[in-house]
């Protein structure tokens, strides 16, 4: 499948690998196999993956037909909020992995779309990510938009990448917010000793914009119910957003929300980060409608918060 991309005028100086990542919401890696398997042409020619882009320029892009999946199909049970012949949304499951990787090699969602939907998947995410367009963490629960074919995952991927898909998400978080609202404008980039984390990194060359919108819901004293709407969606952006303030989410071990009084005690309801996602709305690349769709808090977490307002009300 071919694609034009053409570069604005604020990605201009990227690398090509860089920007080409950002633009088709694929790993920096899927995007240099792409320009290394000379499926990127600038003007007809094959390009280096150090190249800087620039303002205006057209990039040709050709999607090679994805290979035999190495995912295998899972009668896993999905929580499907909508479904058509382009896409679906999803309300993942706390617990449940979105692809497989390395100690997550099956029961993951992807093995549970792909035996929902058989070959109907986008090929872009390539072996291991069919479908996926954007990701939630493990013990993050909530909606997703999965991709049928390459056309809705490209549409969306713009959509992301122009900050145009809004999505919302329910938190409980550490302290008392001294404000209802508030915005945290803060870049985030890998973690410079701790590879598995991410962290706000400031003045870095390896940190990428993260913008992250808040309200407060309710105050449990110790504790706050939050929304948050993401304007950006970088790995584990509102939890690295929210610990950098110091509001780390209850339940969050790795960020510093692990360790209260009240998570210890209450164990047999907290497992990772409280983290919902409930609202997501887009333009349906078929029909330029925009669409928009919920789903209720799952049951631990209305637990949560009839445990806290017991405890603290």
């Amino acid at each position: 499948m071919m694609q034009i991309l053409k570069v604005s005028e604020n990605d201009s100086g990227k690398r090509i690998d860089a920007w080409l990542s950002e633009a088709l919401d694929i790993t920096r890696s899927a995007a240099a196999k792409l320009i290394e398997g000379e499926n990127v042409l600038l003007s007809g020619k094959t390009i280096s993956k150090s190249l800087k882009v620039a303002s205006g320029q057209e990039f040709e892009i050709e999607i090679p037909e994805p290979e035999p999946s190495e995912a295998l199909p899972e009668n896993i049970p999905l929580d499907i909020i909508y479904e058509d012949d382009d896409l679906l949304v999803v309300n993942k499951p706390k617990g449940m992995v979105v692809h497989p990787a390395a100690g997550n090699p099956s029961g993951t969602l992807v093995n549970a779309l792909l035996w929902h939907c058989g070959s109907s998947l986008s090929g872009i995410g390539g072996v291991i990510r069919p479908g996926i367009v954007h990701r939630i963490d493990k013990d993050t629960s909530g909606l997703l938009v999965v991709a049928k074919n390459d056309f809705t995952h490209l549409a969306l991927s713009e959509q992301l990448k122009d900050h145009t898909v809004s999505r919302i998400y329910s938190a409980i978080a550490l302290g008392n917010f001294k404000a209802d609202s508030g915005t945290i404008d803060a870049p985030i980039g890998r973690h410079p000793t701790d590879r598995k984390k991410m962290a706000v990194l400031r003045g870095s060359d390896n940190a990428r914009e993260a913008i992250t919108h808040y309200e407060v819901v309710e105050r449990f004293g110790e504790f706050t119910h939050i929304n948050c709407i993401l304007e950006t969606g970088r790995t584990h952006q509102i939890r690295v957003h929210m610990s950098s303030i110091g509001h780390p989410l209850l339940g969050d071990d790795v960020y510093g929300g692990g360790s209260s009084k009240f998570a210890q005690k209450n164990q047999n309801l907290i497992s990772g980060q409280c983290l919902h996602a409930f609202e997501l709305s887009f333009i349906h690349p078929r029909t330029n409608e925009k669409v928009r769709f919920e789903c209720d808090y799952p049951e631990y977490f209305t637990k949560l918060l009839d445990k806290l307002r017991s405890t603290y009300q």
